[in-house]
């Protein structure tokens, strides 16, 4: 795999930096987002963004590459993955608290109507 996800000699540096420290971010940023009830396209371009970090921690603690368009759409589609799980979580569990009359949980990342509740194609 070394060559394709990641460009530092273990795989390991590839899930701390981008996976685990990228992610935290990236899940945080989705989090302030959905808290906000910003639109998810707002994210992308916070992920775009915190792309570039995660590239330059790779490249100043572990001598990667800082300017690759390889390996910033890797990290980069780490994040977004990240981010929108993060954003769809939080919004979730948004749509079941405040609007606890119309709609009830139907997993981690979604939420379903109520039964018999009348609810706007919009809210859906």
């Amino acid at each position: 795999m070394q060559g394709i996800l990641y460009e530092e000699p273990t795989i390991w540096l590839f899930l701390l930096v981008s996976v685990v420290m990228g992610g935290w971010l990236a899940w945080m940023a989705g989090r302030a987002i959905a808290l906000t009830w910003r639109p998810s396209w707002q994210l992308v371009i916070y992920m775009l963004v915190l792309g570039l970090f995660v590239r330059f921690i790779h490249f100043a603690l572990f001598q990667a590459t800082l300017l690759t368009l390889h390996y910033y759409i890797v990290d980069t589609v780490v994040l977004m993955a990240v981010g929108f799980a993060g954003w769809r979580y939080t919004r979730a569990n948004q749509m079941t608290r405040q609007y606890h009359w119309l709609f009830e949980r139907a997993g981690p990342f979604a939420w379903k109507p109520r039964p018999g509740a009348v609810i706007k194609p919009e809210l859906l």
